[in-house]
């Protein structure tokens, strides 16, 4: 099963690192940021599957940076934990009305906050739909397991992610350079060949069931995944 991640926005590199620490020690992958800017630059890099946000921080406040990550199409989606030493009832309000999913006050105990954690990720995948399905091709974000007319499909992880891309974006071209910013990550500098690479890893895997016809080579453009007639 793929890692999930999650992006610390935190200025305190004490208290990050510790979060940091038990968030990989219950199994997820973390990444960190001690301020707005580096927040954003991380969640370029790689989406993260969730962010725990410190309400202070120096150079935009952590529920101002929350607002435009929920005004954003391209982050809206991402569920949002407000981390704050505000506790009082107006305050949680505030955060919450800003777009935060759960509201935790320090000083906090791992165990609660894991379990905080643990709750937004269950309620966002049952949102999002933890099923996507293009005609018999079926993927299951919860599990992370691939079936194609029934039959479980063997994925890599990257080739996971492509495949998981391609479902929730159907009938759209993207050019190599997009793929790789969109699933490798905006500063991950690979050649753009790699895309094609991993295309006929993915086709391959979804030859068997001829599920490889879904995704479509636009001569001089990129690629396109389809479930529809050609």
């Amino acid at each position: 099963m793929t890692q999930r991640i999650i992006l610390v926005v935190e200025d305190e590199g004490a208290i990050r690192e510790m979060i940091c620490f038990n968030l990989a020690r219950a199994g997820y992958q973390t990444a960190a940021a001690a301020d707005a800017k580096e927040a954003r630059a991380a969640i370029a890099d790689r989406r993260p599957d969730l962010v725990l946000m410190d309400w202070m921080l120096p150079d935009l406040s952590g529920l101002e940076l929350t607002r435009q990550l929920k005004r954003d199409a391209e982050t809206k989606e991402i569920p949002v934990i407000m981390l704050t030493a505000r506790g009082e009832e107006d305050d949680r309000v505030t955060g919450l009305d800003g777009g935060a999913d759960d509201y935790v006050v320090k000083p906090f105990a791992p165990r609660e906050l894991l379990a905080r954690v643990r709750a937004v990720l269950r309620r966002h995948d049952a949102a999002d739909g933890e099923v996507v399905t293009a005609g018999t091709l079926k993927l299951d974000a919860a599990s992370h397991q691939v079936s194609a007319s029934g039959v479980e499909v063997s994925l890599g992880p990257t080739e996971y992610r492509l495949l998981e891309f391609f479902m929730r974006h159907p009938d759209r071209v993207y050019s190599r350079a997009q793929l790789l910013d969109r699933v490798w990550g905006g500063n991950v500098y690979v050649e753009e060949r790699t895309v094609d690479v991993h295309i006929r890893r993915l086709r391959k895997a979804l030859e068997p069931q001829g599920h490889d016809r879904f995704i479509r080579t636009v001569r001089g453009a990129g690629y396109r995944f389809s479930a529809g007639a050609s």
